[in-house]
C-alpha cells in the first residue's frame, strides 16, 4: 500500500525558508517520478515541482522556479522540497504525490 506523509510546514515570514519532507512507503521513491503540488484557499491543486524516475531530472512551475528545489534521499525513501525566499502567495497546503496517490498535506503560511 502506498503511503505518503508530509511534514515540515509552518508559519514563516516573507523571505524566509522552509524544507518540506515526504516519507514514502509501499514503493521505492528513488526510482519513481514524484511531484509536489499545493492548494491555496479557494483554489485548485497546482503542480509545483517534479522529479523524474531514472536520472532524477527536475522541473518547476514558473511561479517557484529559482526559489524551490525538489530532491530525494534514496536511503530514507524520502522526498524533499526546499523553499527559499517565500512569498505570501506561496501560502497553501503542500502535498507530495506519486501516481494517483497523495498524502494529507502540510500547511505552509507565509505572513508577517
Amino acid at each position: 500500500e502506498v503511503q505518503l506523509v508530509e511534514s515540515g510546514g509552518g508559519l514563516v515570514q516573507p523571505g524566509g525558508s522552509l524544507r518540506l519532507s515526504c516519507a514514502a512507503s509501499g514503493f521505492t521513491a528513488s526510482i519513481s517520478a514524484m511531484r509536489w503540488a499545493r492548494q491555496a484557499p479557494g483554489k485548485g491543486l497546482e503542480w509545483v515541482a517534479f522529479i523524474a524516475s531514472g536520472d532524477g531530472s527536475t522541473s518547476y512551475a514558473d511561479s517557484v522556479k529559482g526559489r524551490f528545489t525538489i530532491s530525494r534521499d534514496n536511503a530514507k525513501n524520502t522526498l524533499y522540497l526546499q523553499m527559499n525566499d517565500l512569498k505570501p502567495e506561496d501560502t497553501a497546503v503542500y502535498y507530495c504525490t506519486y501516481r494517483n496517490s497523495r498524502g494529507r498535506g502540510t500547511q505552509v503560511t507565509v505572513s508577517s
